[in-house]
């Protein structure tokens, strides 16, 4: 403990920034922090009470916001964050909370970031970046969602399509064995998470092609904070591979589109 509280870990955007202190999360304010803390605690009221809930704001550009207990993935992601029944669990956690924000009316006045966002657009408000580092656990299931600094309107196919690339994980198995567990049959695991979500059949035969679209949005969001110096960002990059490695995926991706697809219809 600092004199600044505990400093949590995980995650490329506020590392070393986020620190708890007791029941209370501290971390950098989004630009669009009071309607995102709106959006949040809407999400209360429509029965989503697996997020953090706002507290306030402070002087100096920073976010209080409660604290969820559970255990979170870290990478290397652990074999207990990777079985079936987590990837389960965390389709069907997304699916609470796209029904949930169906109902809550987007602001369309807000600039919501578009790091990550669907191209497309939509009128649910997608999380944008569920992660391992942002779900919190608790006894083996998806309890939680956490950082929601990249949410904005896009459609809910396009969060799940997001939330595969990081889960299944939608990756060649040289470069999916970086961070995860070595072996893990990407068709079968995206028809568990499409299961766990409960897409609907006409959904299913969209995702692999979602996926590539946001595959290559994730790639262009690299790009970005590389040129831009962003020393996290180069520093993975390096360690990873290069463009090589994001070359290596996206052809994978297209090459097994029909594999993926007959996983989730059949």
């Amino acid at each position: 403990m600092t004199a600044e509280g505990e400093a949590l870990t995980g995650g490329m955007v506020n590392a070393g920034a986020v620190f708890r202190r007791g029941a209370l999360v501290e971390r950098p304010a989004p630009r669009n922090a009071r309607a995102l803390h709106a959006y949040l605690h809407a999400l209360k009221e429509h029965g989503f009470d697996a997020a953090p809930t706002p507290v306030g704001l402070t002087g100096d550009g920073r976010e209080q916001l409660t604290f969820i207990p559970g255990e979170v993935a870290l990478p290397p992601f652990p074999d207990w964050a990777m079985t079936k029944a987590a990837l389960a669990s965390v389709g069907s956690l997304l699916r609470r909370l796209h029904e949930a924000g169906a109902a809550i009316e987007v602001d369309t006045r807000v600039e919501w970031p578009r790091d990550l966002a669907d191209p497309e657009g939509g009128t649910v408000l997608c999380h944008n970046d569920v992660c391992p580092d942002n779900v919190v656990f608790r006894d083996g299931r998806a309890a939680a969602l956490i950082d929601f600094d990249l949410a904005a309107p896009g459609r809910p196919l396009w969060d799940v399509a997001m939330t595969a690339r990081y889960w299944v994980p939608m990756a060649d198995p040289a470069t999916a064995a970086d961070l995860h567990p070595a072996g893990l049959d990407a068709p079968a695991r995206l028809r568990v998470l499409a299961d766990g979500y409960g897409l609907p059949p006409r959904d299913r035969a969209e995702l692999p092609g979602v996926i590539e679209q946001a595959t290559e949005v994730c790639r262009a969001f690299v790009a970005r904070r590389v040129a831009d110096g962003d020393s996290a960002y180069l520093q993975a990059l390096a360690e990873r591979g290069g463009w090589e490695r994001w070359d290596r995926v996206q052809t994978w991706l297209a090459d097994h589109r029909t594999t993926f697809t007959a996983a989730l219809l059949n």
